[in-house]
């Protein structure tokens, strides 16, 4: 944790890469205090946003590439396992949070490798799910380059907003004020996009039947 607390305390785009490849795994590593700051100081002009966006989700395409791969050939039993022992403890990690990341990606198919990135508990583990099911990797790769994209924009949006009115010393206190109020946010947006997808699709269904 203090070679993290050090990344986290000098960031480049390397770094960035590292971190958010980290934390699309199964290491505790806060997205929101690696994108946001690196954008906060790409608003002064030290880094390009452009690059902190991408670099980060090239990390975190990564970092769930890896989550997929493991689940797709090591199969469930090992990771509950994992999920289950120590240093899947150490790692945040435990079969109920595995569970959970399960039965969305079963209730919502392919959108949920996208809206799962977005949402708070289950955003690192949706890779899991997706190698378990075998899911093509192809689609899987798409659609969590989106759904990281967009999270990492949002992100960078914060701490690029953050420059303008929050001086650096107070950074790290602010971003997790206004990381719990994104993280609401998203959560309803997330919600509103599932209902729409699942209403179009009953109403296909009805349409079809009548």
């Amino acid at each position: 944790m203090n070679i993290i607390t050090s990344l986290l305390n000098n960031l480049n785009y390397p770094t960035i890469f590292f971190l958010m490849m980290l934390e699309s795994t199964v290491v505790p590593v806060p997205s929101e205090l690696v994108v946001s700051p690196a954008a906060y100081h790409a608003a002064g002009g030290n880094m390009n946003m452009w690059l902190v966006i991408l670099f980060a989700t090239l990390g975190a395409d990564l970092g769930a590439t890896i989550n997929y791969v493991v689940a797709y050939y090591v199969g469930r039993p090992v990771i509950y396992r994992f999920a289950n022992s120590r240093l899947g403890h150490l790692c945040l990690l435990n079969q109920e949070k595995v569970e959970k990341s399960e039965k969305y990606f079963d209730d919502h198919g392919k959108l949920a490798t996208i809206t799962g990135r977005l949402i708070p508990g289950i955003r690192h583990l949706i890779s899991i799910p997706a190698g378990l099911a075998k899911m093509h990797y192809g689609h899987f790769l798409l659609y969590t380059t989106i759904g990281a994209g967009v999270w990492n924009i949002i992100l960078a949006a914060l701490g690029w907003y953050l420059h303008t009115i929050v001086p650096e010393d107070q950074l790290h206190d602010k971003l997790l004020e206004y990381g719990d109020y994104l993280k609401y946010g998203i959560i309803a947006i997330v919600l509103l996009v599932v209902i729409y997808f699942v209403a179009k699709k009953q109403i296909k269904k009805l349409s079809k039947k009548s």
